[in-house]
């Protein structure tokens, strides 16, 4: 524990420092300052030394020097429980000082006008960060408040303790300064550097046994104050490097969806995907679409799991994850008999990741996420056939699908349900073959989406022959006009979105 007496104040900011000034008063807590803030805290009426006062030196060269003084970062960093330190500063009349309260020129923000370099180099601050690190490197002596979100917690913990802060809260404090006084660094390191610099701080929250495979080492790390999904695991095995990737394309690919949706993945490939009014609907179309392939697979659901689709997930096989909005007690109990299973819980209302990034030989690809929607209004069609309102709404749904398909992607769909699925194949009319292999016959009135422009009209031939009748595309091809000329004449009618959807 530290007592605090004795507190320097100096910022930029001044939000929330007179009632933080005041209450530090309240605790008999001496106030040393600088410049415009000591001037602001006498004109509130609030008792305060000048630094300047104790230093016996003003503030000189326009005000960049006003701190580095021995009299200042002698108090700072004193060891209180070392006896030289102590009997040094005190030949020296050098007070110790308990609390820094620092926050930095604005030059992160000031980046962003248009500002000229000898403008920008007077918001690099030099005595601010010199205080805090020496404050967070002695931190066991010295509580250091680098941002005014800190005040509440601090005040509270000196209220409550009689004037005293605990050791944890000063190494708490410690670390969010050396964060804020790296980043700031790094701020003026690419200001200067002139380049798209990105720096990220990537912390291990989720340790793994391995990687994809067992001789590999893996874990989930997540950027320091990133925008990341949170989940909560309720039951289950613990998480594989190859679950977090199958739970990541059965997410994305139901958050797709307002209506309830159902996604089941295997090797971060898409078995199936199915959306109804009832979530229990919706999954049995899902899984119907490949039985096969969805043994040992990963189910992503966009609502509150109930007791009848927990009892139709129960019924389909083995699975290895689930993850959902939430799930009914009798839904949590129906799984708790299967030990082994992952239910995972998440809110879906996070936006996840703002960066799509790719390790490569070369380096890293770096790219912002595909999430650019359309308005169906907005949907032209081509051919002189229109498609009906429900083979619409089932393009649409296609479409969706196919944004999760790896390219070249093709997805059949009819009635709000998935019935086959091409990708990863280096032709696109390969990748409709595959789509439209199964057997039975239940293409017929159906729809097929492409993520990519068609170049040849042979898809649309083989699309034909068993019985799509509408398909959606981005257009764009030299040859669009042929592709929509053999619609013309097969009697397919075809929709335009002029968005493509690569997932390579």
């Amino acid at each position: 524990m530290l007592k605090i007496r004795k507190a320097l104040i100096s910022v930029w900011d001044k939000k929330g420092t007179l009632e933080f000034a005041r209450r530090l008063t309240s605790l008999n807590i001496e106030i040393i300052s600088t410049g415009k803030t000591a001037a602001l805290l006498k004109k509130s009426g609030i008792p305060v030394k000048e630094v300047a006062s104790i230093t016996s030196f003003p503030e000189i060269l326009s005000g960049r020097v006003k701190t580095l003084h021995p009299k200042i970062f002698g108090g700072i960093l004193a060891n209180k429980k070392h006896p030289l330190h102590m009997e040094e500063i005190r030949n020296l009349g050098i007070h110790p000082i308990d609390m820094v309260v620092v926050n930095l020129y604005p030059f992160i923000q000031k980046t962003r006008e248009r500002l000229s370099p000898d403008e920008m180099i007077e918001y690099i601050d030099v005595g601010g960060p010199s205080m805090l690190r020496a404050a967070a490197k002695n931190f066991k002596n010295v509580a250091c408040i680098s941002a005014s979100q800190q005040y509440k917690v601090v005040i509270a913990e000196l209220e409550a303790n009689n004037g005293f802060l605990s050791e944890d809260t000063l190494k708490f404090l410690a670390q969010e300064a050396f964060y804020l006084t790296k980043e700031y660094d790094t701020a003026i390191y690419n200001y200067l550097k002139g380049k798209n610099i990105l720096s990220w701080n990537l912390e291990e929250t989720f340790p793994l046994r391995y990687g994809e495979n067992p001789h590999q080492k893996g874990g989930l790390f997540r950027i320091t104050d990133g925008n990341h999904m949170k989940f909560k695991q309720l039951q289950g095995k613990e998480l594989s490097y190859n679950n977090f990737l199958d739970l990541d394309t059965a997410l994305k690919m139901v958050r797709e969806f307002n209506e309830p949706a159902a996604a089941v993945v295997k090797h971060a490939s898409l078995c199936g995907v199915g959306m109804a009014k009832k979530l229990s609907v919706a999954y049995k179309k899902a899984y119907l679409c490949d039985i096969v392939s969805s043994f040992g697979g990963i189910i992503g659901l966009n609502r509150k799991v109930d007791k009848d689709t927990a009892l139709q997930i129960a019924k389909s096989g083995f699975k290895e994850c689930i993850i959902a909005p939430s799930y009914s007690r009798e839904a949590i109990k129906i799984f708790s008999s299967r030990k082994n299973l992952r239910v995972l819980e998440s809110d879906f209302s996070q936006k996840g990741g703002a960066k799509d990034i790719k390790s490569t030989l070369f380096g890293c690809l770096i790219q912002t996420r595909d999430k650019i929607t359309f308005d169906k209004n907005n949907l032209k069609v081509v051919t002189r056939k229109k498609p009906t309102q429900s083979q619409l709404r089932d393009l649409i749904f296609a479409w969706k699908v196919a944004k999760l398909v790896k390219s070249n992607a093709i997805v059949a769909a009819k009635n709000q349900s998935v019935l086959g699925i091409g990708g990863g194949q280096p032709s696109r009319v390969g990748s409709v073959k595959i789509a439209l292999s199964a057997s039975g016959g239940g293409y017929k009135g159906g729809v097929l989406a492409s993520d990519g422009f068609f170049p040849k009209a042979d898809s649309i031939k083989v699309a034909h022959k068993r019985g799509v009748k509408a398909i959606i595309q981005p257009g764009g091809s030299i040859r669009d006009a042929e592709v929509i000329t053999a619609c013309d004449k097969l009697g397919i009618s075809m929709v335009f979105t002029g968005i493509r959807h690569f997932r390579h």
